[in-house]
């Protein structure tokens, strides 16, 4: 099954908007996935996740931000 999260041309600004919301939920979940319960290697695998995905939040800002007018976006969750 697929849905569509995302189809569209936004600004330059809306569209590191929503981007950048979308990979804070995704932070939040896993901060919250930490516990006190958990190894010391599951918390390093999360706290990894979570600086990969604010490194790499960062590059797409920068890329959308050099692009000239309107940014096509197309997201995806496919579950199978």
């Amino acid at each position: 099954m697929t849905m569509q999260l995302i189809k569209g041309e936004f600004p330059a600004s809306d569209a590191i908007e929503l981007v950048s919301q979308l990979v804070q939920v995704k932070i939040k979940y896993h901060e919250q996935k930490i516990s006190n319960q958990m190894n010391e290697e599951d918390i390093k695998s999360r706290e990894k996740k979570i600086k990969k995905l604010q490194e790499d939040l960062s590059e797409l800002k920068f890329f959308i931000g050099s692009i000239p007018g309107s940014v096509a976006m197309i997201s995806h969750v496919n579950i199978g």
